[in-house]
């Protein structure tokens, strides 16, 4: 018996990477997709041994041409769209690619599965940015957004399409609302993995100083692969919604940087230092999800919180 096919835009990123993996266990035939296939060095599926047995595609998400032909190619029984631009920072420098990449890709999709009137359904990764600051409350599915950054305002538009979609065509499209998930594969302009890596070199005796913005900000950080299980749970239901997926905890970034410093006998004081260059324009204080609805409605519930994600980095970096 052959598994149901599912295409993965952003193949190549952590949760592309991760979500392949867990669906091959599974027994799916898995299909991903990158801007351009051939010269893609797809180092996470090869860092996590999947590489081979993935087919791979060149497909412009902000093409819809390419879209509709990689659809119609694959005929895909479920579509993660995990694909664009997906720094908060550099969204500021770089918006307009920003949002195409990730507002116009996701319309491309929608309408390439309208438009061939494929039973697919869709996931589309969404964010917590989009709540922008909440006064510390928890932000649940009701919560209103008020994005602070390009890269939330293109979330945010992405969000209503899919929205659109589902009540004007009765598509089977979802959103999940991340919030911040972290593993070994965030690239090092990640904060966690700049901490995570920076705070290896100088345990190892490299004489330099971790530099930082704004420490203040409190996130909810959980551990990426088991993110993904809330993504592919969310396209077993038999309707679709949009759920929040987070830990519940929120900590601060200095407690992140306390934390890992602490994991290696270190004192973090002798070793950070604040950068004012890496402020950013406008910025989310506190972001705090509330998982309920999904522990309730998809049996999904966080296992790892914030100290876990950082052992579990720190051991991988180790290796």
């Amino acid at each position: 018996m052959i598994g149901k096919k599912a295409l993965i835009s952003g193949i190549s990123g952590q949760d592309g990477a991760y979500l392949a993996k867990l669906l091959l266990d599974k027994g799916y035939q898995v299909f991903g997709t990158a801007r351009d296939a051939q010269v893609s060095s797809f180092y996470n599926l090869m860092t996590l041994g999947i590489k081979q047995e993935v087919t791979l595609f060149s497909m412009a998400l902000n093409d819809f041409r390419s879209v509709l032909q990689t659809l119609s190619r694959v005929q895909p029984d479920e579509i993660y769209n995990l694909a664009g631009q997906s720094s908060v920072g550099l969204s500021f420098e770089q918006p307009v690619e920003t949002l195409e990449s990730l507002a116009v890709g996701t319309l491309n999709l929608l309408e390439a599965v309208r438009f061939l009137q494929l039973p697919a359904k869709l996931y589309s990764a969404g964010s917590s940015e989009c709540f922008g600051n909440t006064g510390g409350k928890e932000a649940d599915e009701t919560t209103a957004f008020y994005p602070r950054s390009p890269y939330a305002v293109a979330k945010a538009t992405a969000h209503w399409e899919v929205v659109n979609y589902r009540e004007a065509y009765n598509l089977f499209a979802c959103t999940g609302i991340l919030s911040n998930h972290e593993s070994p594969l965030r690239p090092e302009r990640f904060v966690t993995r700049k901490i995570i890596t920076s705070a290896c070199r100088i345990a190892g005796g490299a004489k330099e100083k971790l530099q930082l913005g704004n420490i203040s900000i409190a996130r909810d950080w959980g551990w990426a692969p088991e993110y993904v299980e809330a993504m592919w749970k969310m396209l077993q239901q038999e309707q679709p919604q949009d759920f929040v997926i987070a830990t519940g905890e929120t900590n601060t970034l200095q407690d992140f940087v306390v934390e890992v410093f602490k994991q290696l006998g270190l004192d973090w004081q002798e070793h950070v230092s604040t950068d004012p260059s890496l402020l950013r324009p406008s910025e989310i204080m506190v972001s705090r999800g509330n998982p309920q609805k999904a522990e309730k409605e998809l049996g999904w519930k966080a296992t790892y919180r914030m100290r876990d994600v950082i052992r579990m980095m720190l051991k991988a970096e180790q290796v």
